[in-house]
């Protein structure tokens, strides 16, 4: 059951209806039919991984409370540090097991030890990176003293399992236990915000990274054989797709929460505008690259603090190798992690990591289009099966072939559609970002352009229905 389908339709009219009209005057009973709904989502969806989710978040209600009333420093430290194992040996188990298991079996072949190892039939939960660190912050945050575990288990409960952000995130922090504690009354703009969120959404995730995404598969399909312009292309695409997948499901989220009268986190803020490496992680994936800024970089940054910017610079390496490994237990992750991890030690030891007040715009638009293409090399890493795949994948885009034509089964019609979706895509959000800054300029503002470019995405969608649907990237990690 996932946004773009009509099962969620269903599930989520009957929710709102529920939600807004029987339970309006009772925030308890809103968040008790709220957990049901979110238990029920994420059971439909994994159905045997329910129990895990539920237990553990029995687990980290009750540490947190233990945390809070802890009678010394020691006990607080020891019970935190408990929770934390629990949370990061959960993840380990499901996401990296047999990852270890086939690790130390190569590693044993390789000097003539013909090891004997064998992987488990490990089924990975769906959403677990996401609810595991919403788990975590909770407890550490109560450790910290940044906040106070709650005595209410029903708003915890939802807060782990709120069903549109459980599977993809945003990865909100404890702070929204507070929203889903006070009085919730229905807002008419505050659901046609939503309402547009989610058409928005639809739009990025149907119409621009579907599309993309049958390129993109055929490219990758035969990288052996394909010119380099073809791969340049599907680089590229792929960039889109990934960002126009992830965002379009956290604009969907965002705005199925509007309308239910919370708020979820903002997840990307223009990344494709980004003046270099560290202001993209700034914009790309918000909650993760905040979440590991708190948690690990900046633990680490004290730690290192007497190696001045090369402890800096080393913190920021080892978080980049984290985000990496996060993404699951492949080479090409732990690469991807390296490959940013590097890029950011570089701005921080030559003192570019900060964005200038004052640059010029030919000088922003150089700085643009030079970290996309390093965001475009290190997706490529990303999205290769193997390293092998990767390094074939560059060798093929470096030929002297990368002036061609690019090459498309479907002919050159439908590749001009499909390089015209994520430009307009690109387009309409960097100058809803300009609107921003200069209101006065937004044309959106004018009711018949609004309408009328409602209308348009309306009909991209409505003239892709009959495609099939490709499932989310980041339900996988």
């Amino acid at each position: 059951m996932i946004f773009n389908s009509l099962t969620f339709l269903l599930f989520f009219i009957v929710v709102f209806l529920i939600y807004w009209f029987p339970l309006k005057y009772t925030t308890k009973g809103q968040n008790i039919f709220l957990l049901l709904a979110s238990y029920f989502f994420y059971g439909y969806a994994d159905w045997k991984m329910l129990p895990l989710l539920i237990v553990a978040t029995l687990i980290f209600y009750y540490l947190g409370r233990a945390i809070a009333g802890a009678k010394s420093e020691k006990q607080g430290y020891w019970l935190t540090f408990v929770g934390v194992a629990l949370g990061v040996g959960t993840l380990l188990y499901f996401k990296y097991f047999n990852f270890f298991i086939e690790s130390f079996a190569s590693l044993f072949n390789a000097v003539g030890l013909h090891a004997n190892l064998h992987t488990f039939n490990i089924i990975m939960p769906l959403g677990i990176s996401f609810f595991t660190f919403r788990l975590l912050s909770y407890i550490i945050d109560i450790y910290r003293g940044k906040g106070q575990p709650t005595d209410d288990i029903i708003a915890f409960g939802t807060y782990v399992a709120f069903f549109p952000c459980i599977l993809s995130g945003p990865i909100d922090r404890p702070s929204f236990i507070k929203q889903l504690q006070a009085k919730r009354d229905f807002n008419y703009d505050q659901a046609v915000d939503g309402c547009r969120q989610i058409l928005w959404g639809l739009f990025k995730k149907l119409v621009v990274a579907d599309t993309c995404a049958v390129y993109v598969y055929s490219a990758w399909k035969d990288v052996a054989y394909a010119n380099g312009s073809t791969l340049a292309l599907a680089a590229i695409l792929y960039a889109c797709q990934l960002y126009a997948d992830f965002s379009g499901y956290t604009d969907m989220a965002i705005g199925v929460g509007r309308l239910l009268g919370l708020r979820a986190s903002e997840n990307f803020k223009t990344p494709f505008l980004s003046y270099n490496i560290a202001d993209f992680w700034r914009r790309w994936h918000i909650t993760l690259t905040s979440w590991l800024t708190d948690y690990v970089f900046m633990p680490l940054n004290i730690k290192f603090r007497d190696l001045d910017k090369w402890g800096i610079a080393l913190a920021a390496f080892l978080n980049m190798m984290l985000v990496g490994l996060w993404h699951g237990a492949n080479l090409t992750y732990l690469a991807f992690g390296a490959y940013h991890g590097i890029l950011f030690c570089l701005l921080i030891l030559f003192g570019k990591d900060r964005v200038p007040k004052h640059a010029t715009w030919y000088n922003r638009v150089i700085h643009v289009v030079l970290t996309g293409i390093l965001c475009v090399i290190g997706w490529v890493i990303f999205r290769a099966p193997d390293m092998p795949t990767a390094f074939l994948y560059f060798k093929q885009l470096c030929s002297s072939s990368l002036f061609s034509v690019p090459a498309y089964h479907q002919g050159l019609l439908s590749l001009v559609s499909v390089i015209s979706y994520p430009v307009l895509m690109l387009a309409t959000e960097a100058y809803a970002a300009y609107g921003e800054i200069h209101p006065a300029k937004n044309i959106f503002r004018i009711s018949w352009v609004r309408w009328g470019w409602y209308y348009v995405q309306v009909l991209a969608i409505w003239l892709v229905l009959t495609h099939r649907s490709i499932d989310f990237i980041y339900f996988q990690f």
